[in-house]
């Protein structure tokens, strides 16, 4: 009990069955299949011999008795029986013996049993149980019945007996039923027999399936051993290009197979995470030392009391602003393109000809001395507003900054097709391929300002937006940008 007077709950337990490994688990629930199946296969054995020693039991007690029965109930008893028989229903004695100095009868038990239920022996044939389904025979209201039951010999022991009643008529009229019994000795001695022997075997089958189980459990679990190995070496040493053999086409393999293509994404996200860190740190290196230069030379003129020039400062501030903007122009790329696959902004739909203008507008006022040529038909699409401006105005951007002074940028939307062209020196075919990777930046641009971020971002909102961008060189120097959105011309209902 704690300081509040309440009681701590017992822990409970797991069951017994997960507390065990796997590998005891698989070979105790194998030997508990082939128990269930050996003990199954060894009572249905037992059972099928027991009933053909019944039936075999039957046909002798048919065979003795004067022929299979079903007969009509008149039929004699072979053999001049039917007279002992009569002699028996008259005297009608009780005892076992029933006269020890008479002959004895052919059979190993018999008896007499009358319409009122009574037993009436025959000389040394010993002494039955008379049973209900006797004296339904002796009335007539059965043909004949195969029963177990007990039986006294004229020596007077008792015996189990497997019994045969039959109708019988005297010659008087009076009907009754004579009972044939054999000893169930010679069936329940070979059927103990046997059940103790498939006993032996059902317990020499669990043992051995018990072996055999957990041989098979670690046969088949080797791979699963190397498997948790493996993954107990990554967590340990977190070395993520550990690989597991891939043999074979079972579930262990594909196990193998899909755990070797997890570490590799990881691995692979990894080293994105590891080259953006380095990449965004190269890049913010250079607007921040500039940023430090530039503030420690206003710092040292102020402690100094040397005022610098007015242009010198003015200068000087000018290019601290400069280097803030490219500064939050960076932060805000790492941001858009920190943000996970999963989290996409919710879609809507976007007038792409007015986000074209828009950019158009904010190109202008960045390339005082170029010629932007727009022309945009209606174009409606789904996507985020906010995003699909960025990465128009990257396009715009990256077309104003190589383009010549006095140049012409040419932007055409039609047909849900937007086109940004430069005539500046456009971009080597060797380059092509690396153009829309994080932080990639020809030798050629990178003098010129920038992260190498833009196009990045391009292709990602595009990519979100269901559609697909291409650069290319044109005829007589410049490039062409592509990018193809589905939509429709008039806004959706």
């Amino acid at each position: 009990m704690n300081g509040r007077g309440a009681t701590r709950a017992p822990a409970t337990r797991p069951p017994v069955t997960r507390r065990l490994t796997l590998r005891a688990r698989m070979a105790l629930l194998t030997a508990a299949a082939v128990a269930l199946a050996v003990a199954a296969c060894a009572t249905a054995g037992w059972l099928l011999t027991r009933n053909q020693l019944y039936q075999e039991l039957d046909r002798r007690l048919a065979a003795t008795s004067g022929g299979p029965p079903g007969g009509p109930e008149h039929d004699r008893p072979f053999r001049g029986t039917a007279l002992r028989i009569e002699e028996a229903l008259l005297r009608c004695s009780q005892d076992p013996a029933g006269g020890a100095n008479l002959p004895p009868g052919p059979y190993e038990m018999t008896q007499v049993v009358t319409a009122s239920g009574r037993r009436c022996t025959l000389p040394g044939a010993g002494a039955l149980e008379v049973t209900a389904a006797d004296v339904e025979v002796a009335r007539g209201e059965r043909g004949h019945v195969y029963h177990d039951g007990t039986g006294v010999t004229a020596s007077g022991a008792a015996d189990h007996v497997r019994v045969l009643t039959r109708p019988f008529r005297a010659q008087d009229g009076t009907t009754a039923a004579v009972s044939y019994a054999i000893s169930l000795d010679e069936v329940e001695g070979p059927l103990d027999n046997l059940a103790l022997l498939l006993t032996a075997v059902t317990a020499l089958g669990v043992l051995v399936s018990a072996a055999a189980g957990l041989a098979i459990a670690r046969a088949s679990l080797r791979p699963v051993d190397e498997l948790t190995g493996a993954v107990e070496h990554i967590a340990r040493t977190e070395d993520l290009a550990t690989r597991i053999p891939e043999e074979g086409t079972d579930e262990i393999a594909r196990l193998s197979r899909s755990f070797n293509a997890m570490t590799g994404a990881l691995a692979a996200s990894r080293e994105r995470q590891r080259q953006l860190i380095a990449d965004a740190g190269h890049e913010l290196r250079t607007p921040l030392t500039s940023l430090r230069t530039n503030i420690d030379l206003l710092l040292r003129a102020e402690a100094t009391g040397r005022d610098l020039p007015a242009a010198a400062r003015r200068n000087l501030l000018t290019s601290v602003k400069a280097q803030m903007r490219e500064l939050s122009s960076l932060v805000g790329d790492l941001l858009e393109l920190a943000r996970p696959d999963e989290a996409r902004p919710v879609r809507a739909a976007v007038a792409l000809h007015d986000v074209v203008a828009r950019a158009v507008e904010r190109a202008r006022l960045r390339g005082p001395g170029l010629t932007v040529d727009a022309e945009t038909a209606p174009w409606y699409v789904l996507g985020d507003p906010a995003s699909l401006e960025r990465a128009v105005v990257n396009l715009l951007d990256n077309a104003v900054k190589f383009s010549p002074p006095g140049g012409t940028v040419t932007v055409r939307l039609t047909g849900g097709e937007l086109t940004v062209r430069d005539r500046g020196p456009g971009i080597p075919g060797e380059d092509l391929p690396h153009v829309f990777e994080r932080f990639w930046r020809s030798p050629s641009a990178r003098s010129l300002p920038g992260s190498g971020l833009g196009l990045s971002i391009v292709a990602r909102v595009v990519a979100e937006s269901g559609g697909d961008v291409a650069l290319e060189p044109t005829p007589g120097g410049g490039t062409l940008a592509r990018v193809r959105l589905p939509g429709t011309p008039a806004p959706r209902d």
